[in-house]
């Protein structure tokens, strides 16, 4: 309690680490989160310190784990954290680490690809069936069958010739470009084609955008080969699939059987690959939040250590610390070198130093949202009186004065009671949306907002803008009636033409109990004498407020 109404007294330590244990110290000392360390090596590169290639070797696992959560994400998989917080892996550990992501990101690339071949290759599949099938009604048995037997397109005698022999070519196009595409053909072959166009009977999906499109289905019935070149090559351009379409009906006929029986096969592979896909994203969604949190505060130490000046069997770091907490300190380093089961000993002195300390404030659940609007200001210096626990109740109140509402405060009140009942949710604690999550953090002072406002409101007298009557006014309207002799006549044809007169004896029998008195919600005069009621307010609270923080200035003075 004492760091609420002042900083901690805070020392600069010296920690003398042996080689060995360093890691081990200053994980103990990181989970403490008791000391500030200082840089003893600034005047050497970041790339020249001791201990880069570990840094380096987290943030290639952190590569790794961000491909891991882009996959997960891609399959619409949460992952799921737990409220405990995994310590700092050894080093053996970080290799196990290392080696298990690696390989599993290995195995996901691997089924990945293997899926998205699979897809490709089942979606043209498809669409050579559902060209097979829908192209019958422009090339079935009864429409050459109804030519005439001279028709010399169909005459064996002829059949040799490439300038009048009919070749077909069939393949899909999005139908967005069928138009452009239709016209560009009638343009460049001079009419030498017959195009027919069919939607496709069921949508595909674009494994690109992943929209679902249902296809445009086009069969092109030309003659000769240059034109055939010309087709192919616009077909390219508009970045249509085109299939091999065979010109006897029979082969048609059995071409369709054989990718009906393939698209099944595909199918029965397509869906063991992508159950084997869901088991390995399982196996990365459980392990991936410890991995992430172990791997970051190996990486914090590992940067902690290259602020430490090296010697021959030491590694020396100065820290700021809590005077306090000195034995707590020393306490850890016996801890971490029991663990690590190296020999020597690590230890940590007080130096003097002519440099200001760092300003350190202890917080707690209650307070961190207060101490968080203050140190916005900015932070207090060095053993200054700390004005947050003081904010604790002049920052709600004076908001209060201002949005004072009985029904608006009640609403906030609620709000933030059920943020303090649910503190303890994961989800509440975790969640994604950046308002609620500042909502959350600061649960308490929303809390107390909340309670002020309902407070300022009552002395208002005001529930969603709207006068309440909670005790009997303190003006007498009978004394008005009676003064001036009004009938129900009067009152009924001018219900406004009765202003309230102060003049009229006995018209103010009482004062009202708590509050403005409701009957101003009907004077002539009500904004008026509610501004300069809450003026006069708002001139004394400041000089009130502003006269405690010069008291609060002779303390920091003395």
């Amino acid at each position: 309690m004492g760091s609420l109404f002042r900083g901690e007294e805070m020392c600069l330590a010296q920690l003398f680490l042996q080689s060995g244990c360093e890691y081990q110290c200053v994980a103990e000392l990181g989970e403490l989160g008791l000391v500030e360390f200082r840089d003893l090596n600034q005047n050497v590169n970041a790339f020249q310190r001791r201990y880069v290639s570990e840094i380096r070797r987290c943030d290639d696992m952190e590569t790794t784990f961000g491909y891991l959560e882009q996959e997960l994400r891609k399959a619409g998989m949460k992952i799921p954290s737990s409220a405990v917080c995994p310590p700092a892996p050894s080093p053996k550990d970080a290799l196990k680490i290392q080696e298990e992501s690696e390989q599993l990101a290995k195995e996901l690339r691997e089924v990945s690809g293997n899926r998205q071949t699979l897809r490709e290759r089942l979606r043209e599949l498809r669409e050579y069936a559902n060209i097979l099938r829908e192209s019958q009604r422009f090339t079935g048995p009864l429409s050459w069958r109804e030519r005439a037997d001279t028709d010399p397109l169909i005459d064996p005698t002829l059949s040799s010739r490439h300038d009048l022999r009919v070749s077909f070519m069939a393949g899909v196009i999005h139908p967005w470009r069928m138009n452009s595409f239709e016209r560009l053909l009638w343009r460049a072959c001079r009419g030498y084609l017959i195009v027919n166009f069919v939607e496709m009977s069921e949508p595909m999906e674009d494994l690109v955008t992943g929209e679902s499109v249902t296809q445009i289905i086009f069969l092109i019935s030309y003659w000769g080969e240059k034109i055939g070149e010309k087709i192919k090559k616009i077909a390219n351009c508009f970045h249509c699939h085109i299939y091999h379409y065979a010109e006897d009906e029979t082969d048609r006929l059995d071409t369709l059987k054989d990718l009906l029986v393939r698209i099944q096969d595909m199918q029965k592979v397509l869906s063991q690959t992508e159950g084997f896909l869901t088991q390995i994203l399982n196996r990365a969604a459980s392990v991936l939040h410890p991995w992430r949190i172990s791997v970051r505060k190996m990486k914090h130490i590992y940067q902690i250590l290259n602020l430490c000046s090296v010697r021959e069997r030491w590694l020396i770091g100065e820290v700021w610390c809590p005077v306090a907490d000195l034995r707590v300190l020393q306490g850890a380093l016996n801890r971490a070198l029991a663990h690590s089961g190296g020999g020597g000993e690590s230890f940590c002195q007080r130096i003097p130093c002519s440099v200001n300390p760092p300003t350190l404030i202890h917080t707690n659940k209650f307070t961190a949202g207060f101490q968080g609007i203050v140190d916005a200001y900015g932070i207090a210096s060095y053993q200054e009186v700390n004005p947050a626990l003081y904010t604790i109740i002049t920052f709600p109140f004076l908001f209060a004065v201002m949005f004072g509402d009985v029904g608006h405060g009640l609403l906030m009140f609620l709000f933030a009671l059920w943020l303090v009942l649910g503190e303890n949710n994961p989800k509440m604690k975790n969640a994604e949306n950046e308002i609620f999550s500042m909502c959350f953090g600061g649960r308490y002072l929303v809390l107390l907002m909340g309670l002020l406002s309902i407070y300022t409101g009552f002395v208002y007298n005001e529930c969603f803008s709207r006068a309440t009557v909670i005790f009997p006014s303190g003006w007498s309207v009978a004394a008005m009636a009676k003064d001036k002799n009004w009938t129900r006549e009067f009152l009924s044809t001018n219900p406004l033409a009765a202003p309230l007169d102060p003049n009229i004896t006995n018209v103010f029998t009482a004062v009202y109990p708590f509050g403005i008195d409701p009957i101003w919600s009907l004077a002539s005069n009500r904004l008026t004498f509610l501004n300069s009621f809450k003026m006069k307010m708002s001139v004394i609270l400041g000089v009130c407020h502003m006269s405690f923080g010069v008291c609060l200035s002779i303390f920091n003075h003395m």
